[in-house]
């Protein structure tokens, strides 16, 4: 997944509404076949660079090319290369679901025969082939959600924009959307999400970008960015009591718990750091029990670089640390 081609480049993008400045000269740089997950808070900006990636509304200065075009030059090759999925289902619950895929078929022009074929492909892919005759107003929150991605790819598009795209799911429907995200990316396809559920940027990402009040505070790969949050440490636990004292002695940055005979060192969880922590236990020839290594969470670096911690809805929505 690793492609140095980029789907999505942006140089300097901004947007104002009047005197309030949406976006604040963002870069950002999605590879081609991977996922790019953007964060932030309510009110962030993350909305407005999706309308704006995916030529809905116009940036007020800066450089965009989406799919190796211009988006002020060429958004109709952009509209042609893309899809997005909203974070408010597009399906239509008058009609049933392989009727709305019939309706974007003929939206793509795809014709009588080739839109039945492709709805009829995307209603087993999707898993909604029993319900595709039944309205689309009896499905539930899931199969709406799996028919709004599917009304997505009818087009074959090559970069998806999923803005918020398991809001209000179940944790197993949840689950099942990535499934679904994890195999579009395994065929080729780029996604640009936007959530708020830390642990789906987690699972899914390749990189995260964090915006906040219009500007990006943190880029990177999802254990880059774990190290950005204070909280990092290695946890280790001795048998015998002079021996956490030595420790103690040759660590003298660690935090003692003397009833449980454990030293918290303080480390970021990189091989250097963990190498040299390593380098000192064998010097001093100390017989450690049990090493554990913690990093901080995306919670964590979500607060770090915000200054806010993260809101869940449900309580089944909150990341644990792993």
């Amino acid at each position: 997944m690793n492609n140095s081609t980029a789907a999505i480049d942006v140089t300097g993008l901004r947007k104002a509404y009047g005197d309030q400045l949406v976006l604040d000269g963002i870069d950002l740089n999605v590879a081609e076949g991977t996922i790019f997950a953007l964060l932030g808070p309510n009110g962030a900006g993350k909305t407005t660079v999706v309308q704006i990636l995916s030529t809905l509304i116009t940036a007020d200065a800066g450089e965009v090319r989406v799919a190796g075009h211009d988006v002020r030059s060429n958004p109709e090759a952009i509209r042609a290369a893309i899809g997005v999925t909203g974070q408010f289902s597009a399906v239509d619950g008058l009609l049933t679901g392989e009727e709305n895929l019939i309706l974007m078929a003929d939206l793509y022009h795809l014709g009588r025969a080739e839109g039945r074929r492709r709805a009829a492909e995307l209603l087993a892919r999707f898993d909604l082939a029993e319900a595709g005759k039944k309205l689309a107003m009896t499905y539930s929150g899931g199969m709406k959600r799996r028919l709004d991605l599917a009304m997505t790819l009818v087009g074959s598009p090559r970069i998806i924009f999923l803005d918020e795209p398991t809001t209000g799911l179940d944790p197993r429907s949840r689950h099942n959307m990535w499934q679904i995200i994890r195999e579009l990316v395994a065929g080729g396809v780029t996604i640009f999400l936007t959530t708020q559920y830390l642990e789906e940027a987690d699972q899914l990402a390749d990189r995260i970008a964090v915006l906040d009040h219009g500007k990006l505070v943190a880029q990177g790969t999802p254990e880059q960015l774990k190290r950005l949050a204070p909280g990092g440490h290695v946890r280790l636990r001795f048998n015998s009591p002079d021996e956490f004292t030595l420790a103690a002695q040759v660590l003298p940055a660690a935090a003692p718990d003397e009833e449980a005979l454990v030293l918290q060192v303080p480390n970021d969880g990189s091989v250097q750091s963990l190498r040299a922590l390593l380098a000192r236990i064998d010097d001093a020839s100390l017989e450690v029990d049990e090493l554990t290594i913690h990093t901080p969470d995306l919670d964590d670096v979500f607060f770090a670089v915000t200054g806010q911690p993260t809101s869940h809805e449900n309580a089944d929505q909150k990341v644990t640390s792993r």
